[in-house]
């Protein structure tokens, strides 16, 4: 269930036609790419949008990331108790996940952006010690930001 904060950044992007575009392109590609469901495409879409706006953060970068930890299937599981699109380890990060579903795309997105925003921050900016800790290594980060770039025409950046 998206929080209040989370639906005003919904509302803005769905204000904004340029948002609105980038949404519909990146639904297009994760339909296309990856054989998600439209209507599931376009809630990852917009999610993403959200989060993007909300912590600050390139659209590409969180479509690269969610690319690598789930091949955009939100009901993965991996090490660690990994859950959902980003790959979120709910026992790392028990203060963000408190009340969220992390099976859910926007719920998935939004704590896994914050987590992301969170290390962007300690890192100084520094997107690649960011991934570092995100990833676990400084080759994760390298293949993240190679990733980025085939999602940046579909993101509008």
């Amino acid at each position: 269930m998206p929080n209040a904060g989370n639906a005003s950044a919904q509302d803005a992007a769905q204000q904004d036609p340029k948002a609105q575009q980038a949404s519909q392109k990146i639904s297009e590609l994760i339909t296309h790419k990856f054989g998600v469901a439209r209507a599931r495409a376009e809630t990852i879409a917009q999610a993403v949008m959200s989060s993007a706006s909300k912590y600050s953060l390139p659209p590409a970068l969180l479509l690269a990331i969610i690319s690598i930890e789930s091949r955009f299937k939100e009901t993965a599981i991996g090490p660690n108790n990994a859950t959902g699109l980003m790959q979120v380890v709910p026992s790392a990060h028990k203060s963000l996940v408190r009340n969220k579903d992390l099976k859910d795309a926007e719920d998935n997105i939004d704590a896994g952006s914050a987590i992301l925003h969170g290390y962007l921050k300690s890192a100084q900016g520094d997107i690649d010690t960011a991934l570092k800790s995100y990833g676990g290594s400084y080759a994760y980060a390298e293949k993240v930001s190679l990733r980025v770039k085939s999602f940046e025409p579909a993101a509008g950046q």
